[in-house]
């Protein structure tokens, strides 16, 4: 693995192991569940090329940054300030914003929250969207079946499935919804009472953009970590919609970009509408669909993405 220049930021609070590399406008990447830094192992060094200093964190509960105890911890006010904190600590008025899954809603949300902060936002898989309190959290919606957000909110319950099998917990989640995954696996039916993994692939085959090398370096993280922290966000839907209701009709307003797989499975989850999402983001400049990938559309096609990224970027990235 490439050698990487990390810093230990402290932020809101929190520190958080960050690498930043290149000088220039600032671009943050941020991952989602369950990822760390590494997820953008192929964004970093084009963003420098391109003239950026680009900051990548491991976020709060991830990796070598902290974790709090308490689930409030990671709330959406707690992780849109990590990000501006990241931007203070290194010297940046504005900077421009990328998440992917779970990053794309701190990145989303840190253009809401902090809107005079930021130049431009990507996000990656998840449009933004506000559920109704209740839609992701309540057994009642999901009838007798098995929905994972759900299943993630009792403490404990998650945590002690993935962790019995590290190796196999990642293997698993990242084939299963990954572009070489079979279609609707994840979708299959199950009943409430199953776990996470239940009916799931776990590939011992190459799957798509991930290596042993890769899944040996996540591995290693998550037995540092654990999975309680990442966890924690999904603990929060139904608090960061009471926290913040003043961004219920908010618009993004930062121009903006959407890319993701034409085979991610989160684009037919329930609720999940991109022509809504151009009503709620005014400035979006553009989608871009690639085919063939799935969930991990970065590293799995890491060279259509980049020329994505980086035609947008060009162009709506520079400082206020």
């Amino acid at each position: 693995m490439k050698e990487r220049n990390f810093r230990n930021i402290n932020t809101n609070g929190v520190t958080l192991r960050t690498v930043v590399e290149g000088e220039g406008p600032l671009v943050i990447l941020l991952h989602g569940w369950p990822q760390c830094w590494y997820l953008w192992r192929h964004q970093i060094d084009p963003l420098v090329e391109a003239g950026f200093q680009v900051a990548v964190p491991d976020q709060r509960g991830y990796g070598g940054s902290d974790a709090p105890e308490e689930i409030e911890a990671y709330d959406i006010i707690h992780l849109t300030g990590d990000v501006v904190g990241i931007a203070d600590a290194l010297g940046h008025a504005t900077f421009t914003v990328v998440g992917h899954d779970w990053g794309s809603l701190v990145a989303w949300n840190t253009a809401l929250l902090h809107e005079e902060r930021v130049n431009a936002v990507v996000g990656m898989s998840i449009p933004y969207i506000r559920y109704p309190v209740g839609a992701l959290t309540k057994q009642e919606n999901y009838g007798d079946n098995f929905w994972y957000t759900v299943y993630f909110q009792q403490p404990g319950v998650a945590e002690a499935e993935f962790e019995t099998d590290i190796r196999r917990s990642l293997r698993t989640i990242y084939a299963s919804v990954s572009g070489s995954a079979p279609e609707g696996i994840f979708f299959q039916p199950k009943s409430s009472t199953s776990g996470f993994l239940d009916g799931l692939i776990d590939s011992e085959q190459q799957v798509l953009g991930l290596t042993e090398a890769d899944l040996d370096y996540y591995v290693e993280q998550y037995q540092r970590s654990g999975f309680r922290g990442g966890l924690n966000w999904y603990r929060n839907f139904d608090r960061n919609m009471e926290i913040t209701p003043q961004l219920q009709d908010k618009k993004i307003l930062p121009p903006a970009f959407f890319i993701a797989g034409d085979k991610d499975i989160v684009l037919q989850f329930p609720g999940i509408n991109l022509e809504t999402m151009t009503q709620l983001v005014p400035n979006l400049k553009g989608q871009v669909m690639i085919e063939g990938a799935g969930h991990w559309v970065s590293v799995e096609y890491p060279q259509a993405v980049n020329e994505a990224l980086l035609g947008f970027l060009k162009d709506f990235a520079s400082p206020h």
